[in-house]
């Protein structure tokens, strides 16, 4: 099969592989229908994460189940399935708490970016849909495998109520999800921080209600401006670097919390402040499969459509082109079809 591997920053290959099989009870066998680039693939990509030449990448996959381990029961050969990108049995005391992200068995989507992938824990992990969707439908239904879920997930993490402001830093795919997920959980105003003429655009379509294009002091005093002094009731940091964590503690109003989902690199938390001012810290990597059956709802009937996120869509023998693209930031996501 074909897989898309990394072997130094900025060198992407599409090579061919074994295609994968079974080695053990639980797992299941999907072959690709979508696929994405996530930002966070940009971090070894751009060399601020470790790399090891060679290694599969590509974490978000939707597809077809083609074949199952014997512990398997409640998907079969055939089924449409979203799988998160974190695996798991969606039964031990952490899946049960919530934090399914966390799961004592867990396991992680390696190498989502090629024609076939394996999930472990498939009964845990899995959710299928009622026969093949509309085609349509297929990248919001991507979204919820990793980015959808993960907006998701700092909007719930910050706090954001109906009626609150709400903050969202970082205009990236994970940011404009938080966008819409911060509209959907009933904040009644929702400020996106972006400087993207296009991006601006579609988190107004996903409920923003003011867009800050400053950055640093200015779109710090703006925030403040905008709330008359007071600071928002809830952050999203979809960024994960110090400035954006910093702009999202200055802006942060004394009690609130700040709901983080950006990968964190080199940040350092303010901690004074926090205590002087009881700034909360909440979120971290998605647990995807506890908020799956609501989000699956949600996009199903049409209240979302998360996946306007997509702007870019590649066959996977130009995946190196969709990840400079979106390093170069022409794109805000690339969808990948392995099927040309």
């Amino acid at each position: 099969m074909r897989v898309t591997t990394i072997h130094a920053p900025g060198d992407i290959r599409l090579e061919e592989r074994p295609e994968p099989t079974i080695d053990h009870p639980a797992q299941a066998v999907v072959k690709v229908v979508a696929a994405c680039i996530c930002g966070s693939d940009l971090w070894p990509y751009r060399g601020e994460n470790p790399i090891t030449p060679g290694s599969p990448i590509g974490h978000e996959m939707v597809g077809v189940v083609e074949d199952i381990g014997p512990d398997v029961h409640d998907i079969r050969v055939g089924d449409f399935v979203i799988a998160p990108f974190v695996h798991c049995d969606n039964t031990c005391p952490h899946c049960r708490a919530g934090i399914t992200s966390a799961c004592q068995n867990q396991g992680f989507t390696v190498g989502g970016q090629a024609e076939y992938a394996v999930v472990h824990q498939a009964d845990g992990s899995l959710v299928r849909t009622d026969g093949m969707p509309e085609e349509k439908l297929i990248p919001s239904l991507l979204t919820l495998s990793d980015v959808m879920a993960t907006g998701w997930h700092a909007a719930v993490a910050a706090g954001v109520r109906p009626g609150s402001t709400a903050v969202v830093v970082g205009d990236g795919a994970v940011g404009l999800c938080g966008v819409l997920a911060a509209a959907q959980l009933g904040a009644e105003r929702v400020v996106a921080m972006s400087r993207h003429e296009s991006r601006q655009r579609l988190a107004t379509d996903f409920g923003a209600t003011d867009i800050v294009p400053e950055r640093g002091e200015a779109g710090e005093q703006r925030i403040l401006d905008l709330t008359d002094g007071v600071g928002a009731d809830a952050v999203l940091e979809c960024v994960g670097t110090n400035a954006s964590m910093d702009t999202a503690f200055k802006i942060a109003r004394p009690g609130s919390t700040v709901g983080f989902v950006g990968v964190p690199h080199g940040v350092e938390l303010p901690i004074r402040r926090m205590f002087s001012k009881n700034i909360g810290l909440a979120g971290g990597m998605a647990p995807v499969r506890t908020y799956l059956p609501e989000l699956l709802d949600l996009t199903l009937s049409g209240t979302i459509d998360p996946g306007r996120v997509f702007d870019l869509t590649l066959p996977l023998e130009q995946v190196a082109d969709g990840y400079r693209a979106m390093d170069e930031r022409r794109a805000i996501k690339v969808l990948i079809t392995p099927e040309s």
